[in-house]
């Protein structure tokens, strides 16, 4: 419920601070107080269009501060948490500032939001039901959910819900698989060359680093080779260096005693020279026959680490990529080439769904109708009471077009009228007029009353055009509206008037500085001099008080 609003600078109003209750709280004055202000600056507060004509002459800005007070797991709060904001446990404070030059700024619970988040969360706290409204039950958008509501078919919903999803999956991957399809096929001749040539390769990681070390090791040999060939002639030229130090050594050992003597150290350090030699050049020969390599492995060596060189910079990707990239590219064959019948076993699915999201549909089609009619004969029978004897009211229900299919269903809901016999069906809000839309709004409310959530309902000009016994039948009916819900009514009718918990009387005045308009709560004894001046007008008569006394006692 609404439980305070605090109005600073708004039009007429320099500062007010009202408390407000459970049920039903009726806002009576003459004509030009300014009842419309306090409902202009609850729509400020909940989300409406800000104007810069409603901050109050003379001043920089207006304010208004509107507090809500719902069980915590109202919408609106896990509207709040959802965005990262304190739901105040069920305490809801919305404010709106708007400056003389048409600014405008916004807070929930003390947090800046944007104008289009407080719009969410007003109209999640507060319906405003009037001849210029042009939201609620006016917004055909909103027609289709009000019906569900009151139909209490939730099992259906929760099955085309769950069908329209698995439409859409199905539907999804039907397209996938045909563009899946289509690409493999544009591509087929490619991918079997492709693969072919990687086949044939059989690439592995790391192969090219390892050619590539062994082709370096290979050619590096060869030139080795060459050097030591070199070394060895030149080692072997004239029968050989060892030979040549054999050659000596024998020489001296056939030199006399006494010469052979002097010589010997001269002998044992050739012989240890000509050992030497011998293992020098054994060795530079085991070294050569170690270099000897075959000419083609080399070849062989630089063919395939080229041909996996070429393969990498073909497909864009590195040489160790390449045994992945032939995985991938073999399955892209292979949907190519079983691509028919993907394509074919995606559609059925599709289709398959298709059909349960229909008959889904269909049964949530036929329990709408069944409470459309309902709600038709429930809506048609308030009308008479409220002076709309010769209207007729009706839901209709036509089939959307299928690209506008839902979750929701495969339905669009109107609420329709027509006022006298023999004129045709239109929408409420063009058909009615603003009394009679005051009316029929009412009327809607009574029978849909189980199946809001909104907290607070606004009616005005309810009773504009009524009196009498009708306007006693639109009291009794915002009555019963309290039952779920807090209900102000601005009103002119002493029957209305007299059917509220309580009674604020706007009144305006003359003051030094301007005009201002003032709301006091009235006591007992007021309400019956403001109801008597209701019935009578400028002068009060004993037999309006008395007819006040009838009305209050009466209610």
């Amino acid at each position: 419920m609404l439980t305070s609003l605090s109005i600073r600078d708004i039009v007429l109003i320099d500062k007010l601070d009202l408390s407000l209750a459970a049920g039903l709280t009726v806002l009576t004055g003459e004509t030009g107080a300014g009842k419309s202000i306090l409902l202009d600056s609850l729509g400020l507060a909940s989300g409406a269009r800000a104007d810069r004509a409603l901050v109050r002459q003379g001043q920089e800005k207006g304010m208004v501060s509107a507090v809500f007070s719902v069980d915590p797991t109202h919408t609106v709060c896990a509207l709040l948490e959802e965005q990262g904001m304190d739901s105040g446990d069920g305490l809801v404070i919305l404010r709106r500032q708007i400056t003389s030059d048409g600014r405008s700024r916004a807070w929930a619970n003390d947090q800046p939001i944007s104008q289009s988040m407080l719009a969410d969360l007003g109209a999640l706290l507060v319906e405003v039901h009037g001849q210029h409204d042009d939201r609620g039950l006016l917004d055909a958008v909103a027609h289709r959910a009000l019906l569900d509501a009151f139909g209490g078919y939730s099992a259906a919903m929760t099955a085309v819900s769950g069908a329209y999803d698995e439409r859409r999956a199905a539907a999804k991957a039907l397209a996938q698989a045909e563009c899946d399809f289509a690409d493999a096929k544009k591509d087929e001749e490619f991918l079997a060359h492709a693969v072919k040539e990687l086949h044939e390769l059989k690439p592995q990681p790391g192969e090219e680093t390892e050619l590539a070390d062994r082709r370096a090791l290979m050619m590096q040999g060869e030139k080795l080779a060459e050097d030591l060939g070199e070394y060895q002639d030149m080692l072997a030229s004239d029968g050989g260096v060892d030979a040549v130090v054999r050659g000596v050594l024998r020489r001296m050992e056939r030199t006399d005693a006494q010469a052979a003597q002097l010589l010997t150290p001269v002998m044992e350090a050739l012989d240890r020279a000509a050992i030497e030699l011998g293992e020098g050049m054994a060795a530079l020969d085991a070294l050569a026959r170690d270099l000897e390599f075959d000419p083609l492995e080399l070849e062989q060596a630089e063919e395939r680490l080229f041909e996996i060189r070429r393969l990498a910079r073909k497909h864009n990707c590195q040489p160790d990529d390449l045994a992945v990239l032939l995985e991938r590219l073999e399955v892209r064959l292979k949907a190519a080439e079983a691509g028919d019948e993907m394509v074919a076993a995606a559609r059925r699915r599709a289709e398959a769904a298709n059909a349960r999201y229909l008959e889904a549909a269909a049964q949530l089609t036929t329990a709408r109708m069944a409470a459309a009619k309902r709600l038709d004969q429930a809506v048609t029978s308030e009308l008479p009471p409220l002076k709309l004897e010769k209207a007729v009211f009706r839901t209709a229900i036509e089939a959307l077009p299928e690209q506008e299919w839902s979750a929701l269903g495969a339905d669009r809901v109107s609420f329709e009228v027509k006022t006298n016999p023999g004129t045709p069906f239109g929408p409420l809000v063009k058909i009615a007029s603003g009394g009679e839309l005051a009316r029929f709004i009412l009327a809607l409310k009574v029978v849909l009353a189980q199946g809001t959530s909104v907290p607070v309902m606004v009616f005005d000009e309810v009773d504009r055009g009524i009196g009498g016994a009708t306007a006693s039948a639109v009291g009794e009916r915002l009555k019963r509206l309290t039952e779920g819900a807090q209900v102000l009514v601005v009103t002119h009718s002493p029957q209305v008037a007299a059917r509220g918990d309580r009674q604020l009387q706007i009144s305006k005045s003359d003051q030094g500085d301007g005009t201002r308009t003032t709301v006091v709560e009235l006591a007992n004894s007021e309400r019956r001099e403001e109801i008597a001046r209701m019935l009578a007008g400028e002068v009060i008569t004993d037999e309006a008080r008395a007819a006040a006394d009838k009305l209050l006692s009466s209610n």
